[in-house]
């Protein structure tokens, strides 16, 4: 169409041209010269409307090629989003997809060795408070086992009720379980263990999240916010993990308010359990009271269970300000026992509890991380790894909270991708809580129990526990990371020493090396 007009346009433009030139040399015919005039006006209002159509067919052609680019440019963009669909279905193959509901696999596959200078009869969890002392004959005889027992599984269902609730269920199991059944003889027949087994529910407007079922307890550090499966435990292979480290995994009902995902405030209700320390002489104490009793169904009879009906409480602040994650934290407790007042007998509350700070460093962005938790308090022995005693009791037989503090401080150093180099040192240390009672001596950590023999083989030693001390050194090694999971190798050495109260006849200790390896696959 645009060639057709030019066409008409120049051939226009040459017959003007022609005419004028007649016009020129035919002077001698005036009346002509007007009509070649007219001619000339007629064919000039024609050239000019050509000429306009012309601009306007212009003006059009370029729109179009201005639109031609958009739609390239449009055209682009989507194969730009398809390509990034595809990576994200791709990074999201992972996960399982079921009415609805997300599903993710997790866990690991594990095979590790434990060496121990001394006989614990332990397996990959150290009995930090039952280092033997040099009167234990077997505590002069080193143990070596293979164990393949912290493996673990984990499944984690999610949904989203709406765009602002969303639901999800996490389990987690190993076959740390030792039932009656389960020995080394032959089959090796361990049992799965319950480690973590609760539902979430998280609304994003109000910036509330509900936890209910087992989990590792509120006071318990977290690496970012108070999330669940963010809790940062040292990254050691003992499966106690390491003496200072405040934990504990039970069911509890918890609440948290996050305020912009920066700053967050959590409660906690959790099921309370009390240990205690009884005097070898708390039979010649005057009165005696009822503080545990049989397992009974749903638990193995070889246990006993405290007698508690009032919650553990714990509330938390935790904080990301943006260099580092924060924490400090309070703990509730009451211990309950039975005994006679005077009055005749009747049921008793003791309260204890603790305060304790917890914190992640960065020191230097992806290359070292410091890790920092401690807690002091009344009463607080079970939330530590060394298992110190909670309790003992008053010649009256009131419960007596025992007064501890535990603390633990670590760097991880990331080599490279591949390997993470860590060193931890952390203590667990008790102050006596000690009574005399006509001569008798009672309570925790009193200067008249005899530790004479605590050196000597087959020797009489009481022996309470001063404090545990630990340092740790290890390092794990990534040597597959790639479409098929994840494959590491690790090793650790750690030395503890077992301090005891003075007593008669010293203040003995007894010391602990031990080292681990652990090859561990993470499919998943």
């Amino acid at each position: 169409m645009r060639s057709k007009l030019l066409t008409v346009a120049i051939a226009a433009g040459l017959g003007l041209t022609s005419i004028s030139a007649m016009a020129a040399t035919k002077s001698q015919q005036p009346a002509k010269v007007m009509i070649d005039a007219a001619t000339l006006q007629q064919l000039q209002a024609q050239l000019a409307a050509l000429q306009a159509q012309v601009s306007d067919l212009q003006a059009k052609q370029e729109a179009q090629a201005d639109a031609q680019v958009e739609t390239a440019k449009a055209v682009n963009d989507v194969q730009v989003q398809a390509s990034d669909a595809v990576a994200a279905t791709k990074k999201s193959s992972d996960k399982l997809s079921y009415k609805g509901v997300n599903l993710t696999l997790g866990g690991f596959l594990a095979a590790e060795t434990i060496y121990r200078t001394h006989q614990e009869g332990a397996d990959i969890a150290s009995n930090w408070n039952a280092i033997p002392y040099k009167n234990s004959s077997v505590g002069r005889m080193s143990e070596s086992r293979f164990s393949a027992r912290q493996s673990r599984v984990s499944l984690l269902a999610q949904g989203d009720v709406s765009p602002d609730t969303h639901v999800a269920g996490y389990i987690e199991a190993d076959f740390l379980g030792g039932a009656q059944t389960a020995n080394q003889n032959e089959s090796n027949s361990f049992n799965p263990r319950e480690r973590n087994v609760y539902m979430t529910v998280d609304w994003d407007t109000p910036g509330l999240h509900l936890l209910a079922g087992q989990n590792w307890s509120l006071l318990t550090l977290n690496a970012k916010g108070i999330t669940p499966r963010t809790e940062a435990a040292p990254p050691q292979i003992d499966a106690q993990y390491l003496p200072g480290f405040a934990w504990a995994r039970q069911t509890q009902i918890r609440l948290v308010k996050d305020f912009d995902h920066k700053y967050w405030l959590g409660i906690s209700l959790e099921n309370p359990q009390t240990t205690f320390y009884v005097s070898p002489n708390q039979s010649k104490a005057p009165v005696t009271s009822i503080y545990n009793t049989q397992a009974g169904s749903g638990y193995d009879s070889a246990n006993t269970l405290s007698l508690n009906h009032i919650p553990d409480v714990v509330v938390k602040f935790a904080a990301d300000p943006g260099f580092g994650h924060y924490e400090v934290f309070g703990l509730g407790r009451a211990f309950y026992n039975r005994y006679n007042s005077g009055a005749g007998n009747s049921n008793h509350n003791v309260y204890g509890g603790g305060v304790g700070v917890g914190m992640l460093l960065p020191l230097v962005e992806k290359v070292l991380d410091f890790q920092f938790t401690g807690m002091q308090g009344r009463g607080i022995g079970r939330y530590g790894s060394a298992q110190l005693p909670d309790v003992t009791f008053k010649p009256n037989g009131e419960i007596s909270p025992i007064k501890e503090n535990m603390l633990l401080a670590g760097l991880t150093f990331h080599a490279n991708p591949d390997l993470d180099i860590y060193a931890f040192g952390g203590r667990e240390r008790e102050e006596k809580q000690d009574y005399t009672y006509n001569g008798v001596a009672l309570g925790y950590g009193n200067k008249s129990y005899n530790n004479a023999g605590c050196d000597i083989e087959g020797g009489a030693c009481v022996g309470n526990t001063k404090q545990i001390w630990n340092g740790t050194l290890g390092f794990w090694w990534k040597f597959y990371q790639g479409k098929f999971g994840k494959a590491q190798f690790g090793a650790q050495y750690s030395h503890t020493v077992r301090e005891a109260f003075e007593g008669v006849g010293g203040s003995p200790k007894a010391k602990e090396d031990m080292v681990f390896t652990s090859f561990r696959y993470y499919p998943f």
